[in-house]
């Protein structure tokens, strides 16, 4: 057979299968809802690029712990990721934070973090008083927003309640989550109740009262084993978020082919044939659907001959990219808070820190763990410097916001993560929703991830799930 000439992959007679590119969570958690959709005889093979599994998760041993290097945690606050790590025999694993409070590093002094806001903005101006003027503005009596409009979180802040709001509380939280510009990210994607809240209100600060109103009490609000008096916004699992990738892996059953690029598709009348592996021996699949689970580029080159509306509302899709520093301490002084936060003015590269041993009362202080963000949308050179400028420079500016000198770390780590925050500017959700018309009308195809549905664990399981149930629901028909 000539080098050129793909070896041919086919699945067995009578048999459904299914190609999932992209081996993070989404993809881990789209071929476990497959498994379950499909039954036991059907093929799913998960493709992922590199050598393991798991995406942005990725937890390392670290001064004899488990320490995520990427992503820290799952946003409990919402079911899908707490309801897969119980699914797939992870529920007596998940722990919780303390009940130490964030920080807000300004003028190199930490103070409190105000309550009672969404991402920064408050439901009542008196919340934040302490740290900045959020008079509200007068409004016309009309809701802020008409079904279906968007605007960017920082238009709509800096309108409403000012610069202090959004430079001060607004941008820390959402640097710590997109590590984006704020001028530059849609209200409906960041924010989607917010933004269905807005289209009733006429005051900001009104639309985030009623979010924030508490709930009436149901069943499902019952306090869980291990998990704190009331409801927890965040959660982990002991031993490592690896540990939801792995066991989510094993539930699902499927081929997992590490190390394997898919570089093309081609629509058949019979379904799908896939050319994935190295260049000068690929490997032509066949397959009766396939689920994309990877970043916008890909996904969109991946798409460009098949649908090229939708791979083009995907190449719209801008990432930022991120550095971490991770440092054991035998002996450190810390302030008895879960980690800080810094607005972009106060002119540092390290925009957030965890103290993750106080944080998570599961890792024990036997050795303080703090963990250092560092890096926003357009800082990309940053990720250029060597480790130890990087570390060194984290070490210091730790320092500087804690308002003394630390001590040597006894270990210390640096990771990147070049191109890993997708960034939603305005009318995201439109385009997405507008991207998905269109490849419905080619069977058997979806896409799922943070790339359209949201950064954090929780979205991309969602999202992958979804997407899932969409192919099911093609295949069945």
């Amino acid at each position: 057979m000539s080098p050129m000439t793909p070896a041919r992959v086919t699945g067995t007679p009578g048999r459904t299968r299914v190609l999932v590119v992209g081996g993070g969570i989404t993809g881990m958690a789209a071929a476990h809802r497959l498994r379950a959709r499909l039954g036991p005889d059907a093929e799913i093979i998960v493709a992922e690029q590199s050598a393991r599994l798991g995406g942005k998760i990725h937890t390392v041993d670290f001064a004899g712990r488990p320490v995520e290097t990427g992503a820290e945690s799952l946003l409990a606050a919402r079911p899908e990721a707490v309801d897969l790590a119980r699914e797939v025999g992870l529920g007596d694993a998940l722990v919780y934070p303390s009940a130490l409070k964030p920080a807000l590093s300004i003028g190199g002094e930490l103070v409190d973090f105000p309550a009672g806001h969404m991402m920064g903005i408050p439901g009542d101006p008196a919340d934040v008083a302490a740290v900045a003027d959020a008079k509200e503005r007068p409004d016309d009596g009309r809701p802020i927003l008409e079904p279906g409009a968007d605007m960017s979180v920082g238009a709509l802040v800096r309108s409403r309640l000012g610069d202090e709001v959004l430079d001060r509380l607004v941008a820390p939280m959402l640097g710590g989550v997109y590590a984006g510009d704020v001028d530059r990210l849609s209200v409906r994607a960041v924010m989607p109740q917010l933004a269905a809240a807005l289209e009733r209100h006429a005051r900001l600060t009104e639309a985030v009262a009623e979010i924030k109103r508490p709930a009436p009490a149901s069943g499902d609000d019952a306090p869980q084993a291990g998990a704190p008096r009331g409801k927890p916004v965040f959660a982990t699992v002991d031993g490592g978020l690896n540990r939801l990738v792995t066991a989510t892996s094993a539930a699902a059953r499927a081929e997992i082919r590490l190390g394997m690029t898919v570089r093309e598709l081609r629509q058949t009348p019979y379904g799908w044939e896939v050319i994935a592996g190295p260049v000068p021996d690929p490997i032509k699949i066949t397959a009766d659907a396939v689920l994309l689970a990877v970043p916008a580029k890909p996904a969109a080159q991946l798409l460009r001959d098949v649908e090229p509306q939708t791979a083009a509302a995907l190449s719209g899709v801008a990432y930022a990219s991120v550095a971490l520093a991770a440092f054991a301490f035998d002996q450190i002084e810390l302030p008895e808070r879960s980690g800080f936060l810094t607005p972009a003015s106060e002119g540092k590269t390290v925009k957030a820190a965890t103290f993750a041993s106080q944080k998570w009362p599961h890792l024990g202080r036997r050795r303080q763990i703090v963990r250092v963000s560092m890096g926003r949308l357009g800082e990309e050179a940053l990720l250029q410097y060597d480790d130890a400028t990087l570390a060194k420079t984290a070490l210091r500016e730790l320092g500087e916001h804690l308002g003394h000198r630390l001590p040597e770390p006894v270990e210390q780590r640096i990771d990147r993560w070049g191109g890993s925050l997708p960034q939603y500017s305005p009318g995201h959700p439109a385009r997405i929703a507008a991207a998905r018309e269109a490849l419905a009308f080619h069977r058997g195809i979806a896409i799922a991830g943070a790339a359209v549905d949201g950064v954090g664990i929780a979205a991309c399981v969602a999202s992958g799930r979804k997407a899932a149930d969409e192919i099911a629901d093609r295949l069945a028909r």
